[in-house]
C-alpha cells in the first residue's frame, strides 16, 4: 500500500474546532479516510455509501473483505433510508440506548453497497454518543462506515496514539480527542430474528435489553478462522485483539489461579523468556516476578474494559513472549470482557 502523509489534529471534545470538523467532512466526502473516537473505541471512518471509500477501509486495516462494517449515524431519521425495515422492538431499544454503545442489524435497503456490508443483505447501524464522532459523521455526509482504527487482528485503538502505530501513511487525517471512555467495542444485536440475537457483547449489557424488550438471545457459535460461515458482525470470524505475545487465560479461584500464573511464569522466565502477567489493583502484590500490570479493579469492572486494550499494546512495546491472565466474571460488561480476552487468546484457557 502507498504510503500518503497523514494529517494530525488535536480537538478539544468541550471546545471543538469547526475547522478541524469541516475538514475532516471534506476529506470523507471526497472518499478519502479519517480516524476519530467515539465512546466505544478510535473509529476508521469513510463515507459508508461509497463503495471505493469502503474499500479503502478495508485495505488500511488488512481487513478479510467478508468483515462487515458498521454504519454510523446521527439521527432516527437517517436509518430509514439505509435500512428497508425497521422493527417496533428496535424502535424501543434506539429511544432508551441511542446515541451510545450499541449496534443494530437490519434488512439493508439498495442504496447501501455490499462493499460497506461485506457481501451481505443486513446492514450494521450504530449512532455514537461521542461529540466528536457525531460531529465528523455530520460533515462527512451522515453515513459513516467506521471499525475500530486498527490493523486488522491487532488490540483496538483507545487513544489516538494507537491509532498513530497502525494507521500514520496509511490513512489522510487522525483526530485526537484524548482517550475514549468505554474502551470495548459496541453491543452488536441482531434485529432481523426473533428474538433478537445478541452477536458481540458489550456495555450494553443483555440483562439492559431483557429489560427493555423481554427475550434476547446470545449467539452461541465459535466460529473457527477456516469456518466457512459468512460473518454476520464485525469481530465473530476472525482472531481480533491480539498482542504479539501468546496470550493464555487462567480461570478458576482466585488463589489457585495466582498460584498457577506464578507457576507458568517461573518456567518461562527460567527459559529466557519474557513475561507479561494481567492482574488487578487486588491482586498484582501477589505476583513477585515478570512485567506485571493491573488492568483495573474487580470493584469496578468499568476500570478492567477501559484498560484492556491499551495494557495488551503495553505488552507489545515492552516485548513480552507470554502473557498470563486472570480470568473475569461475566455478568454485565465482564461479558464484553471475557469476549475480548478470549478472541484476543485464540481460545487459549487453562481451567483449575
Amino acid at each position: 500500500m502507498k504510503s500518503m502523509r497523514t494529517i494530525i489534529e488535536k480537538i478539544d471534545k468541550n471546545k471543538i474546532n469547526t475547522y478541524i470538523i469541516r475538514e475532516a467532512g471534506r476529506i470523507l466526502r471526497e472518499g478519502g479516510l479519517v480516524a476519530f473516537p467515539t465512546e466505544t473505541v478510535y473509529g476508521l471512518g469513510a463515507d459508508a455509501l461509497n463503495e471505493h471509500a469502503a474499500q479503502k477501509i478495508y485495505a488500511a486495516k488488512g481487513r478479510p473483505s467478508d468483515n462487515p462494517l458498521i454504519i454510523h449515524i446521527t439521527n432516527m431519521d437517517d436509518l430509514a433510508k439505509i435500512t428497508s425495515f425497521i422493527p417496533e422492538a428496535a424502535k424501543v431499544i434506539a429511544d432508551k440506548y441511542w446515541p451510545g454503545p450499541l449496534t443494530m442489524i437490519f434488512d439493508k435497503s439498495g442504496i447501501v453497497p455490499y462493499g460497506t456490508t461485506g457481501g451481505l443483505d443486513t446492514v450494521a447501524v450504530r449512532m455514537p454518543s461521542h461529540e466528536i464522532a457525531r460531529e465528523v459523521i455530520d460533515a462527512g455526509g451522515g453515513y459513516i462506515a467506521a471499525p475500530s482504527a486498527n490493523t486488522s487482528g491487532r488490540p483496538s485503538p483507545t487513544t489516538a496514539l494507537h491509532v498513530e502505530e497502525d494507521m500514520t501513511g496509511k490513512i489522510d487525517m487522525i483526530i485526537d480527542g484524548g482517550s475514549v471512555d468505554i474502551g470495548v467495542e459496541s453491543t452488536i444485536l441482531d434485529m432481523t430474528v426473533v428474538p433478537p440475537m445478541i452477536l458481540r457483547p458489550g456495555a450494553i449489557t443483555r440483562e439492559m435489553l431483557t429489560e427493555l424488550i423481554g427475550e434476547v438471545s446470545v449467539d452461541k457459535t465459535l466460529i473457527t478462522p477456516d469456518s466457512k460461515k459468512t460473518p454476520k458482525a464485525p469481530g465473530m470470524k476472525y482472531r481480533h485483539y491480539a498482542p504479539k505475545a501468546e496470550l493464555t487465560i487462567v480461570e478458576g479461584e482466585i488463589k489457585e489461579v495466582i498460584a498457577k500464573i506464578n507457576s507458568l511464569a517461573a518456567e518461562k522466565l527460567e527459559e529466557g523468556l519474557k513475561v507479561g502477567i494481567i492482574g488487578t489493583e487486588e491482586t498484582v502484590g501477589c505476583y513477585p516476578a515478570g512485567d506485571v500490570k493491573s488492568i483495573g479493579t474487580r470493584e469496578d469492572e468499568a476500570t478492567i474494559a477501559g484498560s484492556l486494550y491499551g495494557i495488551l499494546r503495553e505488552f507489545d512495546n515492552d516485548g513480552v513472549d507470554y502473557i498470563y491472565s486472570e480470568a473475569f466474571a461475566t455478568g454485565g460488561i465482564g461479558s464484553a470482557i471475557m469476549n475480548r480476552l478470549l478472541k484476543a487468546a485464540g481460545h487459549h484457557v487453562i481451567h483449575i
